[in-house]
């Protein structure tokens, strides 16, 4: 059975076919919603269900509390429609002519920057190009039948090559194969490109971007592109980036944002370990990313924040910066990277 769903204040409409999460269908008709993660872990997708009733289907407590939950919230990326539904939310309209698209692709280069970091350079077919917004991550197709998202580290200008940063975890079956068992020219398949995380353009606000680990692949993106835009336009946002890790050994390519620095006036580059120890001779910032980034500024209210990383400090940041700092809800942008489960 399908149901009609009208967007507020849009009034676009839509029909969700049976089974589909809202998300799913507002995707398939050419309604870009907000999201992340698409597994109910991120809270990216979440909005207001003015009338009508959904499945709410399984998700991460911390992105859908029970309050939000009764106050008429869901996560669109696991909600399947239960009647006609109204719902209140933004869209994106900068991702609607990116087409989605499966592909192969072949392993060009394997380079182990970390003992557990790895960055995977893939090369498309000579014909074959993939269109994206910089900050968009693919999916990587396993053969198994499983996914895994990676965000995309190169900048849509520079698409010979595209650039995955690949963490190690223990449980993490195509990391491990990543580390252990990938050698170059392996052929993969990937869907691409998803995800409402990429720079807003039509903006001249300046630019924080907060970054835990990993997080540093879109924000590369982000950055790289937003260097090209200035060379076009002749000018430039300001922007700076807190980047945490937990010891100086896990600043894999601080070198490039330091040259981004030096080549930048408008740039700016902060990295912040968690867990310094005597060995690293750190002289720099250390504690929690997202509260160096309070530390430096009591008033957010008059700039785009771009959040990467893992949930908690996604999470974190986004509850202090709009509670604490004045940051507008409109202005935080974020991917928060949700590992898979052991075995999966």
């Amino acid at each position: 059975m399908s149901y009609q769903i009208i967007i507020k204040p849009s009034g676009h409409v839509f029909v969700a076919r049976s089974g589909e999460t809202v998300l799913e269908a507002a995707l398939r008709e050419g309604f870009p919603l907000p999201y992340g993660c698409r597994n109910g872990a991120c809270g990216t997708c979440k909005g207001k269900i003015i009338q009508g009733t959904v499945d709410f289907g399984s998700y991460n407590e911390s992105a859908l509390t029970e309050v939000e939950k009764q106050a008429g919230m869901a996560l669109f990326c696991r909600a399947i429609p239960l009647a006609d539904l109204i719902i209140e939310c933004r869209e994106i309209g900068a991702i609607k002519d990116i087409k989605v698209k499966t592909l192969p692709c072949r392993v060009h280069k394997l380079e182990r920057v970390t003992p557990d970091v790895m960055v995977i350079s893939l090369k498309l077919p000579p014909n074959e190009r993939l269109q994206f917004l910089a900050g968009q991550y693919i999916d990587i197709l396993m053969k198994n039948g499983k996914r895994r998202s990676f965000s995309l580290a190169n900048a849509p200008h520079d698409d010979e090559l595209l650039q995955l940063h690949v963490r190690n975890y223990r449980g993490g079956s195509f990391a491990e194969h990543v580390f252990l068992h990938m050698r170059e020219k392996d052929i993969l398949r990937f869907e691409g490109p998803f995800g409402t995380f990429f720079l807003r353009e039509d903006s001249d606000k300046p630019i924080i971007f907060v970054a835990g680990g990993t997080g540093f692949a879109p924000v590369k993106s982000i950055v790289e592109h937003a260097f090209h835009v200035e060379n076009l336009r002749g000018h430039g946002r300001q922007m700076v980036f807190y980047w945490g890790n937990r010891t100086r050994a896990d600043l894999y390519l601080a070198e490039l944002a330091g040259r981004w620095q030096q080549e930048h006036d408008n740039f700016t580059f902060i990295p912040v370990l968690s867990e310094a120890s005597p060995a690293d001779n750190w002289n720099g910032r250390t504690g929690l990313v997202h509260q160096t980034v309070m530390q430096d500024f009591d008033d957010l209210s008059g700039y785009h924040i771009y959040a990467c990383g893992a949930t908690a400090m996604v999470e974190a940041a986004h509850r202090d910066f709009t509670r604490l700092r004045g940051l507008a809800e409109e202005d935080f942008f974020s991917d928060a990277f949700t590992a898979s489960p052991s075995g999966a």
